[in-house]
């Protein structure tokens, strides 16, 4: 299977320790998003798991930690999102800098085909227009050169509950018209500096650029970084548009604390707070405990891997 850590909460930058014990013990248990009574207990042995692919906006806390996970035997990948935007948007990150020499630090560490820049998602206001985001996207774009071989980037989604708390900044829905205009002016930016361009879940056709949609979760790469063919079906679970195969998120919604105001994974910031403060390294859930009357259901996993690729499908 495919592990992903985690598209729910930002697991490496809070719950990297967590983690790794639960590779070391070789299970997790996920609560079942939609009836928190019901757990799955996943095997996370390196025989079934043939790639993690983790998401996070600071991965600085787990880069120490990533030798470790390598030597036990497991494969992954890291999504790395860095976007332009201040702490009126994005309220508990690090200044942008900071966040720049992580991912500067990281490439070193474990190679710029391991790392994928997420310029995600485009925010939309009369201050942060197409001119706004065709700077930033060039100045981030020229500090990363050589670092990153992938870019993906998205359009910010106005989904009603997210209307609030972003009214104060203005946020508006942007027209495909500007959409048109970053992707041409970021195509010509990404090729100048070495890096593949694609959007995650648009229905806009960029095409014309030269920009193709993304597979976030992708089997080409895992089949890339670890030299064998995958047996690949498509995530049926996910948003319409996204390529994504299918893999198994660990994570659990309301227990992320970057505070970005956009973020979807996030219903209660006083919820997601004392879920921080509930979670327990050493326990087989990610915060709380799990109750005498739980339903618990052996997921069951395998491998995906079929067989080793041949040379020149590696070339």
């Amino acid at each position: 299977m495919i592990l992903s850590a985690s598209r729910r909460t930002d697991i490496p930058a809070f719950y990297s320790e967590w983690l790794l014990n639960r590779l070391k013990e070789g299970f997790v248990l996920v609560p079942n998003p939609r009836n928190p009574s019901h757990y799955s207990r996943v095997q996370l042995s390196p025989q079934t798991v043939d790639c993690i692919v983790f998401w996070t906006k600071n991965p600085k806390e787990i880069i120490s930690k990533l030798d470790v996970i390598s030597a036990m035997g497991y494969d992954f990948y890291i999504q790395f999102t860095l976007t332009p935007y201040g702490r009126d948007v994005e309220e508990y990150l690090p200044d942008k800098k900071d966040l720049i020499e992580v991912f500067l630090k990281l490439s070193a560490e474990i190679g710029s085909n391991r790392v994928i820049w997420r310029y995600d998602p485009v925010v939309f206001t009369d201050r942060m227009n197409v001119e706004y985001h065709l700077d930033c996207f060039e100045k981030m774009a020229g500090l990363l050169e050589g670092s990153t071989n992938r870019c993906i980037f998205s359009f910010l989604d106005l989904y009603a509950r997210l209307k609030t708390p972003l009214q104060d900044l203005g946020v508006r829905d942007i027209q495909e018209e500007d959409m048109l205009r970053i992707g041409e002016g970021f195509s010509k930016i990404a090729k100048k500096h070495g890096i593949q361009l694609s959007t995650c879940c648009e229905s806009v056709d960029l095409s014309r650029f030269g920009i193709s949609h993304a597979s976030c979760i992708d089997g080409n790469l895992i089949e890339e970084l670890t030299g064998c063919s995958l047996r690949k079906k498509k995530d049926n679970g996910q948003r319409p548009g996204c390529g994504c195969m299918e893999s198994v998120d660990i994570g659990s919604y309301d227990s992320c604390g970057n505070g970005c105001k956009y973020c979807y994974g996030v219903y209660s910031r006083e919820r997601a707070r004392v879920n921080r403060e509930n979670h327990d390294p050493q326990s087989p859930v990610l915060f709380g405990s799990v109750p005498q009357d739980a339903v618990i259901t052996e997921r069951p996993v395998k491998s995906l891997k079929d067989g080793q690729m041949d040379f020149f499908h590696l070339i």
